[in-house]
């Protein structure tokens, strides 16, 4: 599944594709064109793989008790502003009485339309919530994390980046809704596991980040 086409997103996954064999890749659907995605449509061709496009009200199933929702983006509402960022890939992965919200890079434009959209229902709301946009001051508005309502918030971002993600503000708000934070410039790779138990166990390999 790739949320959207900026390289720190995709890059991985250009380079897997060519090197090991997958029969399926989800997206969604795009509005703009790249020099990634031009690369993604080549091996795709190329390697046969079978890609499907979502948008809002998709569903895709893995298996028993498995699925995704899927939020954003929607074919009738483009975000023109920051385009591939705030178009990206929004879905809900859910597992029984388990759920994990993945964001993409979306920004404060598409966070007020899903709140706009969502505002009042549980749609939203999940156990775990993939911060979006790696923390930035651009996104996670006070809204949308209402309505999600995290017990688990994860930031993936660079130690030191030049960004100076994430923005102080974000890391404010998720302590002020309950989230409990894993970042990985400060705790390296994050892996999140459960069993039928219904338990959420984090598992945190320190030093396992690429410094730049």
């Amino acid at each position: 599944m790739v949320s959207h086409f900026d390289t720190d997103h995709c890059g991985g996954l250009l380079y897997l594709l060519e090197k090991i064999k997958v029969k399926n890749v989800i997206i969604g659907k795009q509005f703009e064109n790249s020099e990634n995605l031009e690369k993604f449509k080549e091996i795709i061709k190329d390697k046969k793989i079978n890609v499907r496009v979502v948008e809002a009200g998709d569903k895709i199933s893995i298996e028993k008790d498995t699925y995704f929702d899927v939020f954003w983006p929607d074919i009738k509402n483009e975000i023109q502003e920051n385009s591939i960022n705030n178009n990206a890939l929004v879905c809900k992965l859910n597992y029984r009485d388990f759920s994990i919200l993945f964001t993409g890079d979306i920004e404060e434009e598409a966070e007020k339309v899903l709140v706009s959209k969502y505002k009042g229902k549980n749609d939203l709301k999940s156990k775990v919530l993939k911060v979006a946009h790696h923390g930035s001051n651009s996104s996670s508005i006070q809204e949308f994390l209402e309505l999600i309502k995290p017990k688990i918030a994860l930031i993936g971002v660079g130690e030191n980046n030049k960004y100076g993600h994430p923005g102080e503000e974000v890391i404010e708000r998720l302590k002020n809704i309950g989230s409990k934070i894993y970042r990985t410039d400060e705790m390296g790779e994050i892996e999140v596991t459960i069993n039928n138990a219904k338990d959420i166990k984090i598992n945190i390999t320190k030093n396992s980040y690429i410094k730049k």
